[in-house]
């Protein structure tokens, strides 16, 4: 079975500093580097995901902006694809499913930001549309979200993603288990 790494908007913004700050970006991009290596190490396909704002109204990832780019720990290296969405479905008028089954492609490994949105979107979309997810919690980040006037911190918003998502649309492991199982070496 073959498998790819799907990279989902580890960009600038999200880390210290950026428009959209997540809790626990760095940690996060730093596990998805890790696992990046191991891709690249194996001469597995990796497919960047890069969010570029199209509303009106939007706040980050705006076009042109060194926050809408790809965080240098993770960026693209030269022939290594890079898929510009705008939506949180990664799959959503992008080349990525007809990508994806030009390789044969039908395992994917899923890191990335934010959690409860466009890695949750892209996960879902994968699949229904026949894809065997594996959804690495530790090398993801998300922020607090606000419901009926509470505050949800993003450690439970993470969670509670995770867990919907683990129960029918993938596979929920760290980065460690991972890379100790070696799976991307039995494809």
């Amino acid at each position: 079975m073959i498998t790819a790494l799907v990279m989902i908007d580890i960009q600038n913004d999200y880390f210290p500093g950026g428009n959209m700050e997540l809790v626990g970006a760095e940690a996060a991009g730093q596990r998805a580097k890790e696992v990046l290596d191991c891709f690249r190490n194996h001469n597995l396909p990796v497919i960047h995901i890069r969010h570029i704002s199209s509303r009106p109204d939007a706040t980050f990832f705006l076009p042109g902006t060194p926050g809408s780019e790809i965080h240098p720990s993770v960026a693209p290296l030269a022939g290594e694809i890079v898929f510009v969405k705008n939506f949180p479905n990664s799959f959503r008028e992008t080349p990525l499913l007809e990508y994806l089954r030009g390789l044969g492609i039908e395992k994917l490994v899923l890191a990335g930001m934010m959690t409860s949105m466009c890695v949750d979107a892209t996960a879902r979309a994968s699949f229904d549309l026949g894809f065997q997810n594996i959804l690495l919690h530790d090398a993801m980040a998300t922020r607090n979200l606000s419901f009926n006037g509470a505050t949800i911190p993003a450690a439970e918003v993470h969670g509670a993603f995770l867990a919907a998502l683990g129960s029918v649309y993938g596979r929920v492991i760290g980065v460690t288990e991972f890379l100790e199982a070696s799976p991307v070496n039995r494809n």
